[in-house]
């Protein structure tokens, strides 16, 4: 009695840019134009303090949560479970981070915060170079790494040492943005409390 010989599955198919999701980000987008043309000071801090809410969430999420748990899953199964989150990702991780860094520039020169002569002025600047630097690893070393995985696994081979280089580039990453997030919390509640 002969044993079936399993072959390996045909590639998952899958978008790598969710078409489906454009229209919710051109809208997000569109509203915090507007936001920032009419200069509204609710409208402007709720797309501040909802951006920042979502990416240090999903920044502390994907880094401290999940990466530990990809990297003990089998590779069909991080496989899998990567078709299926990065290309989510590829469009929510720009948008929050847009949202966040114009409607945060805007709400800083509403309220008067560039001015060197602010009180705390030097926290809004140490403020500035941690999300700057999180805004280049995120959108700089992060999305890349998203992209490049994606591409890897449409192909009719995928390698796997490719797919988990990056993969432990993209936690590893998502884990010091987390850190940078708690290091922004404690920078923006000192602000608010002072």
């Amino acid at each position: 009695m002969s044993v079936p010989v399993m072959e390996a599955p045909p590639p998952r198919t899958f978008q790598i840019v969710p078409l489906r999701g454009l229209p919710f980000v051109g809208l997000v987008l569109v509203g915090l134009v507007v936001t920032i043309a009419t200069n509204r000071l609710w409208a402007i801090d709720f797309f501040h303090v909802v951006g920042g809410a979502i990416w240090t969430s999903l920044d502390l999420f994907l880094g401290f949560v999940l990466g530990p748990i990809l990297g003990r899953l089998s590779i069909p199964a991080r496989s899998e479970f990567t078709t299926r989150l990065m290309p989510k990702m590829l469009l929510i991780m720009p948008t929050v981070v847009v949202c966040n860094l114009a409607a945060g520039w805007q709400l800083a020169r509403h309220l008067g915060y560039l001015d060197s002569s602010y009180s705390h002025h030097g926290w809004i600047v140490a403020s500035f170079i941690v999300v700057a630097v999180m805004a280049v690893i995120a959108l700089g070393v992060l999305e890349p790494a998203n992209i490049a995985v994606l591409f890897e696994l449409k192909k009719p081979q995928p390698n796997g040492q490719i797919i988990g280089r990056l993969m432990r580039r993209f936690i590893f990453t998502a884990g010091i943005t987390g850190a940078m997030q708690v290091a922004t919390l404690v920078i923006m509640t000192r602000i608010a409390t002072t």
